[in-house]
């Protein structure tokens, strides 16, 4: 009975949320870049991740560079409506070095969470990828992972991997050498240690680049 009424309340609070949500249609000068689908919040149904260039607002005076937003859309009697919205840690379409070739970002939904992996260029020989991971839990998204890897064409390659609510982090940095002689390059370095989160970071409050803590047993500290 317990287990029964557990689930009607949620049901009901689930329906009453949803009827409160604004409705969605595409705004004028927004392009849809990418879109996802799957149940974020385990109610059986599918939400749509979808993610536009703003068109209409170049940031850019001597090329054009559109911000970007996403949103979360929850179906409701044939409807989309706005669950969620987004703008403060996707790129803008022209970052990095060579903005023609930036690929659009992917949207991934696995086990009601989603990711939103971003890559650009950002000098001729390195590339930067982001992939960051949310999932719906008390009541609001959460940050549960982050994988940021930094490359060059061949003198080294950077990853750092945290998975939020394990604690669990791996940072991975390999060297080698463009130069067909052999010269000294730095040793490879792997560490793979628990930190403690909490709390975790709420989605519309990440930033990437603005958080930061001291790698153990060293004087770097690893920012996400």
């Amino acid at each position: 009975m317990k287990k029964l009424l557990g689930l009607s309340i949620f049901i009901i609070s689930t329906s009453i949320s949803a009827q409160s949500l604004k409705d969605f249609s595409t705004p004028k000068g927004y392009e849809k870049i990418t879109e996802a689908r799957g149940d974020l919040d385990k109610d059986g149904k599918e939400e749509t991740v979808v993610i536009f260039n703003i068109t209409t607002k170049s940031i850019s005076e001597d090329r054009e560079d559109f911000p970007r937003i996403f949103y979360i859309l929850k179906s409701t009697d044939g409807k989309q409506k706005i669950w969620q919205e987004n703008s403060i840690f996707l790129f803008s379409s022209a970052t990095g070095f060579y903005p023609e070739s930036n690929a659009a970002p992917e949207i991934t939904i696995k086990n009601n969470s989603f990711s939103i992996k971003q890559v650009f260029n950002t000098n001729s020989r390195h590339t930067q990828t982001y992939k960051h991971t949310f999932r719906f839990q008390n009541g609001d998204f959460y940050l549960i992972g982050s994988h940021s890897r930094f490359e060059d064409t061949c003198d080294f390659n950077d990853l750092n991997e945290i998975n939020f609510s394990t604690g669990k982090v791996i940072v991975n940095h390999q060297y080698s050498s463009c130069e067909e002689d052999e010269r000294d390059t730095p040793k490879d370095y792997h560490k793979e240690f628990v930190h403690q989160f909490k709390p975790l970071i709420k989605m519309n409050s990440f930033r990437i680049g603005e958080n930061k803590f001291k790698i153990p047993g060293s004087d770097k500290d690893l920012y996400y």
